[in-house]
């Protein structure tokens, strides 16, 4: 447990940064589950129509630091190339 005041407020400060990582982290996950989804049942207008919100979330991820903005970059191509593939 902290000792000093400073380490007890950087424990709640770490804490609310972490509650904020996970909400953006939560939300970017939901988005590419539902492209994935779409992928894997084979429609490709739906997977289409709900590559944006993806690509948003993952944009914001990365601008926030949660994840690096290589493996937004990544993620993005890697859902586009089987999108793609699909049509």
């Amino acid at each position: 447990m902290a000792n000093t005041q400073a380490a007890k407020k950087g424990i709640r400060s770490s804490y609310r940064k972490w509650l904020q990582n996970r909400h953006v982290k939560g939300q970017m996950r939901s988005a590419i589950k539902s492209v994935r989804n779409a992928i894997a049942s084979g429609d490709v207008e739906q997977a289409q129509a709900l590559m944006p919100r993806a690509t948003r979330e993952l944009d914001k991820a990365a601008k926030k630091n949660v994840i690096h903005k290589n493996k937004a970059s990544r993620l993005k191509s890697r859902l586009m190339k089987q999108i793609n593939a699909l049509q």
